[in-house]
């Protein structure tokens, strides 16, 4: 009778866990220099409920967004930026484990505002195997249409698709008008995307970096929160 007991409460816990993936998700990132809100996609669901994971459990407050490069994108999550030392070089931290790749293109792309999971190069990470918590959001800038056909051409490459796959006309008007970095289209995992805090986006990218790309003032991560739409 135990045993079946169990038995009954795993699958339970697997089901509930199945349900939480496909639920919509909008997560709040509280920093020092503001509020940006992130709406999860349910289309890439392993990263969606790793995040979620991440964020219940409390795995981001404390961290920095360590890595800022303007015109390109911010990156957080490294658990080794807690507290650390202002000469401490940041990024190599993780949690033990890799997720598997949710490459959906065309449906998502890395215009600007994109949430993407962080990675290892391909030399050591072939399989494009994300971060189990480090992440960036793009900023990215403006991309002419002949750009945007010469990455097309690159993903094309990249993914080999039985069928050739475009940019829809809204992604190339929102590259064209807002911005973006396409060059890593095909390559890492877009999971998600910002639906406001542009400004905060806007604020962080442009604060001083050292050699490092590492901002010069911490810009901490407070809290993270599942918010209601």
């Amino acid at each position: 009778m135990r045993y079946k007991i169990l038995s009954a409460l795993l699958c339970l816990s697997l089901i509930a866990c199945a349900q939480n993936k496909n639920k919509p998700a909008l997560v709040k990132i509280y920093t020092t220099e503001g509020n940006i809100k992130v709406l999860l996609y349910d289309d890439t669901p392993d990263h969606k409920f790793n995040f979620l994971q991440l964020v219940n459990n409390k795995s981001y407050e404390g961290l920095l967004f360590h890595r800022v490069i303007k015109d390109f994108m911010i990156q957080g999550g490294d658990p080794e930026s807690r507290d650390a030392d202002t000469a401490k070089v940041l990024g190599s931290g993780s949690l033990g484990y890799n997720l598997p790749a949710e490459i959906r293109f065309p449906q998502h792309c890395h215009k600007r505002g994109a949430l993407a999971a962080a990675r290892e190069s391909d030399n050591t990470n072939p399989m494009k195997e994300s971060s189990g918590c480090q992440f960036y959001i793009v900023t990215g800038k403006p991309v002419t249409g002949t750009e945007l056909d010469f990455f097309e051409k690159n993903v094309n490459k990249t993914l080999l698709p039985k069928e050739p796959l475009k940019y829809t006309e809204e992604q190339r008007r929102q590259y064209k008008t807002f911005g973006g970095t396409p060059h890593l289209d095909g390559n890492y995992t877009v999971f998600g995307e910002v639906v406001e805090g542009f400004d905060v986006l806007e604020k962080i990218q442009n604060i001083p970096t050292n050699s490092n790309d590492r901002p010069r003032k911490d810009i901490k991560i407070l809290k993270l929160k599942v918010v209601k739409r």
